[in-house]
């Protein structure tokens, strides 16, 4: 029943677009010689990262903002949330409005966007997604796109299967999204003034102008050892595993599953803790309390949770692709043996757990590397000296340089 709804609604969506394009053409005309107030903002995805990036620009002299369209319950700290507008009665009608008002904000209020391969304010809309590049460059607005997973992800394209099994698990009808995705990684590559890539993105790729490990940011004051916090430390023979899987499959949570129940069976004293679907800062105070965090097993590259343990000083379990690795290691991201995770894989994982129960001395060493990778590949400084060489590349210099 649902379909068929919003198969009855896709002629409205369309007539609404089309009445909207010329207005919105005439507005990027006149956005193009006004003064923008700031010179990037970050969204409308409401990706937890962003804070930091935000910090990572404002180091470097830019004024920035982030913005989206609405929030998850991960975390609600963004500086525009439009969501906040839209009322509960008529939703749909009312976001789709609303989205071209946040376009237009948009376009009024930045030099610079930083966006996903869905698009801007306008990914959602029926016909307007597909000349929202072309409406940028009318509003004289600079277009950064980056990818963060699912945005880019064209199933096809990968030769991992594990992950391909496991996206059939977790979103089964995200094979219907094929050829959109697509359809709007060509258009962005064709269109963004700059495309960063990196992480397992880069296979689902076919162009980049800066390659990075992956843009996740974080703040290392914010996020650091906190020993007062967690107490004495866990027994010289026992371990104490965090996992926070958004996505089961995909993290591989039964074979972390397995490996422990084995190991439990074994004596060792052992123990997973998986937390769902709760806000970032519960999330960070469990980090804070394990002596290991699990990050993934079939992807082939650490994420976000996984920068945030290391930056507390956690040792981090995690598959990665040794074509990955090289990739990087020739680029001259990363130097050979400089990624700090304990590489493991479901077929080696009890055997990876049983070495390092007990090795609190190797763990610490761990930890210490983990945190000293982190400052120097996802710090707010380092991500600023990125965004900063890109911004300068296509001619967004801070609003306050001379």
């Amino acid at each position: 029943m649902k379909r068929y709804v919003r198969t009855l609604l896709v002629p409205v969506d369309v007539l609404l677009d089309a009445l909207m394009l010329v207005p919105l053409l005439i507005l990027c005309l006149i956005s193009r010689f006004s003064r923008k107030k700031l010179d990037v903002g970050i969204g409308p995805e409401p990706i937890v990262s962003h804070k930091y990036q935000k910090k990572a620009l404002e180091d470097y002299g830019y004024t920035a903002e982030t913005y989206v369209n609405s929030v998850y319950f991960i975390t609600q700290e963004f500086d525009i949330r439009a969501d906040l507008y839209v009322p509960k009665v008529g939703k749909k009608i009312f976001s789709k409005l609303l989205s071209y008002f946040l376009f237009t904000f948009v376009i009024f209020r930045y030099r610079c966007i930083y966006i996903y391969f869905n698009g801007g304010p306008l990914f959602q809309n029926k016909l307007l997604w597909r000349i929202e590049p072309l409406l940028y460059r009318t509003a004289k607005v600079k277009v950064v796109v980056m990818p963060y997973g699912g945005d880019v992800q064209e199933i096809s394209r990968t030769k991992n299967l594990m992950y391909k099994s496991a996206m059939s698990k977790d979103y089964p009808d995200f094979k219907l999204k094929r050829k959109r995705i697509e359809k709007r990684i060509d258009l962005w590559t064709k269109h963004a003034s700059h495309i960063i890539s990196g992480c397992d993105w880069v296979e689902y790729m076919y162009h980049w102008d800066t390659l990075v490990l992956a843009h996740f940011t974080i703040d290392v004051n914010e996020w650091k050892p906190r020993d007062e916090i967690i107490g004495p430390p866990s027994g010289a023979n026992s371990l104490k595993i965090f996992h926070a899987p958004n996505h089961k499959h995909i993290k591989g949570t039964s074979h972390f599953q397995a490996a422990v129940d084995q190991l439990k069976r074994e004596g060792v004293k052992i123990e997973l803790v998986i937390a769902e679907k709760l806000p970032h800062e519960e999330i960070k105070e469990m980090i804070a309390r394990s002596d290991i965090v699990a990050d993934q097993l079939i992807i082939g590259w650490y994420g976000m949770v996984a920068v945030e343990a290391m930056a507390m000083g956690k040792p981090v379990l995690c598959y990665i692709r040794p074509d990955l690795e090289e990739l990087f290691i020739n680029e001259g991201l990363i130097r050979p043996g400089e990624l700090p995770v304990i590489k493991c894989s479901p077929l080696n994982l009890a055997k990876t757990l049983r070495s390092i129960v007990g090795d609190q001395e190797g763990l610490n060493e761990i930890g210490q590397r983990s945190r000293e990778y982190v400052i120097k590949h996802h710090s707010t400084t380092s991500i600023g000296k990125v965004f900063d060489g890109i911004n300068q590349s296509i001619g967004i210099r801070p609003s306050g340089e001379k």
